[in-house]
């Protein structure tokens, strides 16, 4: 047991996974429910195919092949099995454990399913082909061993929505779900707050960019862009992009404290709408951290030319934070931060435009919002060239129709 662990925490440290104490506790029951299905029903009855299959997905294809691969031979040890019994649920189980990892939708697991029970018969049959049986009998065993595979597979597929939302699990399928924009949370965003839903979707190609260069996660970027200011729906009329033209309810107010009272309240409203629509944490952790502890600074200046009395406190202009605590939350405030400038930028040089981003980028660094993110300069540098190129793909030149072009005819 303890060299199954060592080995365990070798590959965990190898592989950089960041394990907590939930995702531990996951890992022991999936790991003991194949020790007891294996001694209640026997070799072929083991789980292992759900368990392979499982944490292949929610922890990807290292570290699900090595606890398919301890499991198994602590399983072997522990119940004194035939390795001739064991191994065909081994190797489909590691063929699932593989191969999940890399998979974006429930249906390729439904279908990996099917090639873990191909597997499994097979393996069967070759290892058996030698042993003297009928060929019809050994062909029946095979197909069971088959319909065994397939069965745990679907138990894992039956399952695993379950699991994500008990153990709060952001696995790359749950991630692509979430960004469906059908979803409930992101139509009524698309329908009541159009403004920002597109703002979040510019920002989304800006910092999905960069997640893909950096390697970073880009489905939980992508996610987590898609919900980082749902809090808006709270009063979308109160943020420029959804006014359309229209009165800046600011101006009537006249009061720069409760104009940065309302803007620092769509981080909070925006946690709660959250945890309603029940979004992992991980995902809710692009709400607070997307914004920091940064200073309204629009109303903060107001604030310092109102006459009066009243004292000026920047801390009644900053949001409450916590700063970016990951690479993925801070790609995704630089790209915040950006967006609106690069959009307003027309006909200007690439030279300008990264003057600009850089000019943002170097207020966010000075002001201490990317120091527990883990970005380093370099790759802020490098994140700055990377959203210049989606700047310039933007903006890239158009054909100059002449005005006296005629309309093309409709009758073809």
């Amino acid at each position: 047991m303890s060299i199954a662990l060592g080995v365990f925490g070798f590959v965990k440290t190898q592989i950089k996974a960041l394990l907590s104490q939930r995702d531990l506790i996951l890992l022991v029951l999936l790991s003991v429910s194949v020790l007891l299905s294996a001694w209640t029903g026997g070799a072929e009855y083991n789980s292992l195919p759900a368990v392979g299959l499982l944490i292949g997905s929610f922890y990807g294809s290292a570290l699900g092949a090595t606890v398919v691969g301890l499991v198994a031979v602590l399983s072997a040890l522990e119940t004194s099995f035939d390795w001739l019994e064991l191994l065909p649920t081994v190797a489909s189980s590691l063929v699932g454990a593989v191969m999940s990892g890399r998979l974006r939708s429930r249906e390729e697991l439904a279908l990996l399913g099917g090639g873990i029970a191909l597997i499994q018969g097979l393996t069967y049959l070759i290892l058996n082909s030698a042993t003297g049986l009928v060929w019809y009998s050994l062909l029946g065993v095979a197909a069971w061993h088959s319909l065994l595979g397939l069965s745990w597979s679907i138990v894992a597929l039956g399952i695993s929505p379950y699991l994500e939302h008990l153990f709060d699990l952001v696995t790359p399928i749950r991630l692509a779900e979430l960004a469906n924009h059908n979803r409930p949370m992101l139509k009524r965003l698309a329908l009541e707050a159009p403004g920002t839903f597109q703002h979040t979707l510019l920002v989304a190609t800006l910092a999905e960019a960069a997640a893909r260069t950096l390697n970073c996660n880009v489905e939980l970027v992508r996610a987590g862009t898609l919900y980082h200011d749902i809090g808006k729906l709270h009063d979308p009329l109160s943020f420029i992009e959804n006014q359309m033209g229209g009165p800046n309810k600011h101006d009537a107010l006249n009061d720069p404290w409760k104009s940065a009272e309302i803007i620092k309240k769509h981080v909070t409203e925006g946690l709660v709408l959250a945890r309603k629509c029940r979004l992992p944490k991980a995902i809710q952790a692009f709400i607070p951290e997307h914004q920091g502890t940064l200073i309204i600074a629009y109303f903060y200046h107001q604030a310092q030319k109102t006459p009066g009395d009243k004292p000026v406190q920047e801390s009644d202009f900053r949001y409450a934070g916590p700063v970016p605590q990951s690479r993925e939350t801070g790609i995704v405030m630089l790209a915040d931060a950006c967006e609106a400038s690069l959009r307003s930028l027309k006909d200007v040089s690439p030279e300008i435009a990264l003057s600009t981003i850089k000019k943002i980028f170097k207020a966010r660094w000075q002001d201490e919002q990317l120091v527990d993110s883990g970005l380093t300069r370099a790759e802020v540098s490098q994140i700055a060239n990377i959203f210049l190129e989606v700047w310039q793909q933007f903006n890239h030149q158009r054909i100059r129709y002449p005005s006296s072009t005629q309309p093309v005819s409709q009758t073809a």
